[in-house]
């Protein structure tokens, strides 16, 4: 098997011929048929499973503990009535008909087993990204999306037996999960052309819009037809298959990959020939505390999921209770606006890829400009709801430019610590990834006290206070972020702890 030494050195008549540019266009033109993009798809997929699975807790969890579920498993013990009874057509007709388990859980016993996910997700987060950049991202992150899934699969069961195992089941998915989260970005410090990175992380980040649309669209239906327990059972499977695939497919570095072509190897390796991508074991702890380019990006995932989380989490309630429409016609307006911020998602990368491939941008410019409209546009948007409430189809057209706005932000601060570190790409996630979800534990908490206590004034101030902390985040990234790798990121400057 060819090593990656061999590789440059197969590639370096390019350089030295001055054609790298054709080979790039020329490379670049066989566009999806590519193995990486075939990687891109199936990391995509992998995406998909693992949001269903974050949310489906969330979608059956109505179902679980009403005493009202509908029919489901084939062979769930029932009960008939005597033949005596007074009823007797009708209890036979409900006694025919299974229903799925229900359970008496509290109020807070459901809030601790919809946040028992995050517990595993924020312990995890850095020691997972460490991990991830020493050990490579094949093994660790193809048994965790199987585990993930296994587990899933097993929900139903937990369920039965008790909150406390319910829970522990949970905390140990949100640990393979984060795994996955993280370690989806490492993969492309070796297999990602620089000219080709917005366009394959937007790939492969689409899937979790696609998995939450599905969720929303399906999960409901599912609960009713089939029962909740086989919400897990097919989300689960789907992560399970993905996995296999993971496997069989799936490599560290595009020198290892059984099925690649040489010429598309030679590309991706000469691409990335002046990116010393090789992570280390110490990471340089008190020169990333002092790097004003790391702190705009910290800054910035902090502003920008404290608005995400708001829209995420309450854009249903919103749509419910300021427009007046059904939970049902709330879900599935929900669905729409995840459907476009999963477009938008792709499409932005392909746009941020021509724009640098063209040379029409630098590539600091394409971060600082998607990220501007993804901040700003939201924010105007949003902010104007408050005017618009008396016009249906305005207020949703406002909501839909906000998500799909928003989505913009996926290529732009969101995915700079690539840029700058690409060597530390597996930590730096799982760094970002604790100020993403502190800021995901505030900003609900902070929203529902506003609207309970006032609904019009609580949700003009929530939009108002995302609105300053979003543009603020901009603010700080605009002035201090940068694109090229950092001196402390450089094997040669790399300062030890």
């Amino acid at each position: 098997m060819s090593t990656r030494a061999e590789a440059k050195a197969t590639v370096g008549d390019i350089s030295n011929d001055g054609d790298l540019n054709t080979a790039q266009t020329q490379i670049s033109r066989k566009g999806f048929c590519s193995v990486r993009h075939g990687m891109a798809l199936i990391l995509h997929f992998c995406n998909f499973s693992i949001l269903t699975q974050q949310m489906n807790l969330s979608i059956t969890i109505p179902a679980m503990v009403n005493n009202t579920a509908l029919p489901s498993l084939p062979n769930a013990s029932i009960e008939r009535p005597p033949t005596g009874s007074p009823n007797h057509w009708n209890e036979t007709r409900q006694a025919s008909e299974p229903v799925a388990p229900v359970y008496d859980w509290s109020p807070e016993i459901q809030g601790v087993l919809l946040s028992s996910l995050n517990y595993g997700s924020l312990l995890a987060s850095v020691p997972a990204g460490y991990l991830v950049g020493i050990f490579g991202i094949r093994y660790l992150v193809g048994a965790a999306v199987f585990i993930s899934s296994a587990l899933n699969l097993f929900i139903p069961l937990a369920a039965d037996a008790g909150v406390a195992l319910l829970i522990v089941l949970r905390t140990v998915q949100g640990i393979a999960q984060v795994l996955t989260s993280i370690g989806q970005y490492s993969i492309w410090v070796k297999w990602a052309p620089p000219l080709e990175r917005n366009q394959l992380v937007g790939i492969t980040i689409s899937g979790s819009s696609l998995g939450a649309l599905i969720i929303f669209l399906a999960g409901g239906v599912l609960c009713q037809t089939l029962g909740w327990p086989y919400v897990f059972y097919i989300f689960g499977g789907i992560g399970c298959a993905c996995s296999c695939l993971w496997f069989l497919l799936i490599y560290d570095d595009p020198v290892e990959h059984p099925f690649i072509s040489t010429r598309e190897r030679d590309y991706i390796v000469h691409s990335l020939a002046q990116q010393d991508c090789v992570p280390e074991w110490s990471v340089p702890i008190k020169a990333m505390m002092k790097s004003l380019p790391l702190w705009a990006i910290i800054v910035s995932h902090f502003s920008e999921y404290w608005y995400f989380y708001i829209l995420m989490g309450y854009t249903p309630t919103y749509i419910s209770s300021v427009l007046q429409v059904s939970l049902t016609e709330s879900g599935f307006l929900s669905a729409l606006m995840l459907g476009v911020t999963f477009m938008c998602t792709f499409l932005g990368g392909l746009l941020a890829d021509c724009l640098l491939s063209r040379k029409l941008l630098r590539l600091i410019v394409i971060r600082k400009l998607f990220t501007a409209v993804g901040v700003l546009l939201p924010t105007v948007f949003s902010v104007s709801l408050s005017w618009v409430t008396s016009s249906f189809s305005t207020t949703i057209a406002f909501l839909v430019l906000c998500f799909a706005a928003g989505s913009l932000c996926q290529t732009g601060a969101l995915l700079n610590f690539l840029d700058i570190a690409p060597r530390y790409s597996g930590f730096l996630k799982g760094f970002l990834l604790v100020f993403s979800q502190i800021s995901g534990a505030i900003s609900p908490t902070v929203a529902g006290v506003f609207i309970s206590q006032d609904s019009e004034v609580g949700w003009r101030n929530v939009f108002l206070l995302s609105a300053a902390i979003n543009v603020s985040g901009l603010i700080f990234y605009l002035i201090f972020a940068q694109a090229k790798v950092q001196d402390w990121a450089k094997k040669q400057t790399v300062t030890h702890l």
